[in-house]
């Protein structure tokens, strides 16, 4: 009975985990950043540093390599509401 308990609460953190980091894709789908970007952003903003996001502007389809290289140009100022809008 406790084993079925702790195998139901580890499901559920399993779960909690995959929707968390799903609002996050979502976020960096939606703001057009790299996830990469998308967390530095965040400690800053919440240490209370000035940020700068940078956009990523590389293609839909792009390898994992050009994905890693410095591509992004343009650059957006974002507050907090708009770094959570897609949360």
């Amino acid at each position: 009975m406790k084993d079925d308990y702790e195998i139901e609460e580890k499901k559920e953190a399993a779960a909690d985990v995959l929707y968390q980091y799903s609002k996050f894709v979502m976020a960096c789908i939606g703001n057009q950043v790299r996830p990469c970007d998308l967390r530095l952003h965040l400690m800053k903003e919440i240490s209370g540093l000035p940020t700068t996001l940078k956009r990523d502007t590389s293609p839909a389809g792009a390898s994992p390599d050009a994905m890693g290289e410095s591509s992004s140009s343009g650059t957006a100022r974002l507050d907090k509401a708009d770094s959570f809008r897609a949360l």
